[in-house]
């Protein structure tokens, strides 16, 4: 975004995404922090006159999509949007009251970091804004940014970053050090387009790039999907007649049709409002990992889902996708929503990069999280559950299965690649090694069967609604339960692994 392009100020900014005449603010005076009669005095009160605002940083409380809400504002006209002691303190009090009266707060940082005329007693500020930051996400409470241009140094670096959701202004620059700095310290220019938002969104590490016009909508949707009341779900009457006993070959071949519904077409045909993310928010992205905030019937949830349509030879399922997953743990437990993952995967890489890339590492930390995993946690194993990347999702408190899903070690040419040295006992080894979703329900590994009438991709529309249903089921059956005696039973279920038969 050039300089010649003009840059919407904070006040106009709320105008356009709150609710009519609902802001109000919380700010006081501005703290003394020059001498009366200096020079830094006399640039104060000229970046006011010019801003419109008496300091870089306005604060307070509004109304979007009638859902109130706490708000922090940078104006970029007040000394370059620069932090100094006052606007850090503004910061401050906001989270904690925000904290202290269960609001959610939205963020729209537009800064060149922090005032140079009060030095390091302002850098330091970053410590007690990112303190405040903590103890607010602490609470369970959602924070949304909307990084403008631009946004960059100490306010990236602290509460620019920090949002659950994390979305940026088209053209914005965005980044860490300045430029300028940049080209003063080692005399060349920093490289053109690295610090652009649509760089960053590229490289995972926005969830959206946005204009201000459709920022009212996408904030208002992940309001309603972290803050609406769960409503319990009943599991209307499904068909109770004995499931087929097809072979394990055959429901392998099934899953791996290609018109096969995947995760995306069950949140299309099932869900009840979707908001994608991107990326693990620290520069990686693996598209084969689909993160999202939805709701299935009236349980709002965390869902991370393995895509296999972009799943492909040349890239399967990367230690960046489970970062991705993780970061969807990790969003589920600040936010206190329960977690749905989706088992999809012909199997996580198995490569150079993937090995230098820390994916055993990735797999023991998906595995560690999910046990440990405080809010409700459901696994659906939706179609083919091959190796490492599908059993890094699996933890849950409870596993649901699509009737021709599976779960192995390796795909059974694999197995049959190691104990025959050719492929042609991959059927008779799926049989053997109990991969099939009536085995599994058999061996404990997982808790109920979804039928296929009689394959998913012969009837997607009715199968992904009747797997839709019992994800809310299921959710609302799991959120009615005491913490501590659900946890409880998790570990039970996974203590009694391996003891069946």
């Amino acid at each position: 975004m050039s300089d010649g392009v003009r840059r919407l100020g904070v006040r106009d900014l709320f105008d356009a995404v709150l609710d009519p005449g609902s802001f109000a603010s919380w700010d006081g005076p501005p703290l003394p922090v020059a001498e009366p009669g200096s020079a830094y005095a006399a640039e104060l009160a000229a970046a006011a006159e010019r801003a419109g605002t008496d300091e870089s940083i306005i604060t307070g409380e509004g109304r979007i999509a009638g859902r109130r809400v706490a708000l922090i504002g940078g104006e970029f006209r007040f000394l370059a949007g620069s932090i100094g002691r006052t606007a850090a303190e503004r910061i401050v009090l906001a989270f904690e009251r925000a904290t202290r009266e269960g609001l959610p707060l939205f963020a729209t940082p537009s800064s060149g970091g922090t005032r140079m005329q009060e030095g390091t007693p302002a850098f330091a500020t970053m410590v007690k804004i990112t303190a405040a930051v903590t103890i607010f996400k602490a609470a369970k409470l959602p924070y949304i940014t909307y990084l403008r241009h631009p946004t960059t140094g100490g306010v990236f670096a602290s509460w620019g970053s920090l949002g659950h959701v994390t979305v940026a202004e088209p053209g914005a620059t965005i980044g860490f050090l300045g430029a300028r700095v940049y080209e003063a310290l080692y005399g060349q220019p920093f490289p053109e387009g690295v610090q652009s938002a649509e760089n960053l969104y590229a490289h995972g590490l926005l969830d959206a790039v946005l204009p201000v016009a459709e920022l009212t909508v996408t904030a208002g949707r992940f309001l309603d999907l972290v803050l609406a009341p769960k409503a319990p779900t009943n599991l209307s009457e499904l068909a109770k007649s004995p499931l087929p006993d097809v072979a394990a070959w055959e429901s392998i071949t099934r899953s791996r049709r290609p018109d096969r519904p995947g995760v995306r077409e069950l949140l299309k045909l099932g869900a009840t409002e979707v908001l994608p993310l991107f990326g693990t928010g620290a520069g990686e992205w693996d598209r084969s990992l689909f993160l999202a905030l939805a709701r299935f019937g009236g349980m709002p949830c965390v869902v991370l889902g393995q895509d296999r349509r972009l799943e492909s030879a040349d890239r399967p399922l990367s230690p960046s996708g489970l970062r991705v997953a993780r970061r969807g743990m990790k969003l589920a437990a600040e936010l206190d929503l329960p977690l749905v993952s989706i088992i999809d995967t012909a199997g996580a890489a198995l490569s150079k990069e993937a090995e230098e890339g820390g994916l055993a590492g990735e797999i023991a930390r998906c595995l560690a999280e999910l046990v440990a995993h405080e809010p409700p946690t459901l696994c659906v194993l939706l179609g083919q559950g091959t190796g490492g990347g599908a059993i890094a999702l699996m933890p849950a408190d409870r596993v649901v299965a699509a009737q021709h899903s599976w779960l192995s070690p390796l795909p059974p040419e694999g197995a049959s690649a190691i104990l025959h040295r050719n492929t042609t006992h991959a059927p008779e080894l799926a049989a053997q090694q109990r991969v099939r979703a009536l085995d599994l329900l058999a061996d404990g590994i997982i808790d109920r069967i979804v039928a296929e009438h009689p394959d998913a991709a012969d009837e997607p529309q009715e199968f992904c609604r009747r797997m839709a249903q019992v994800i809310a089921f299921e959710l609302s059956s799991l959120s009615g339960m005491r913490t501590a005696s659900r946890l409880a039973a998790r570990h039970d279920r996974y203590r009694r692994i391996g003891l069946r038969g």
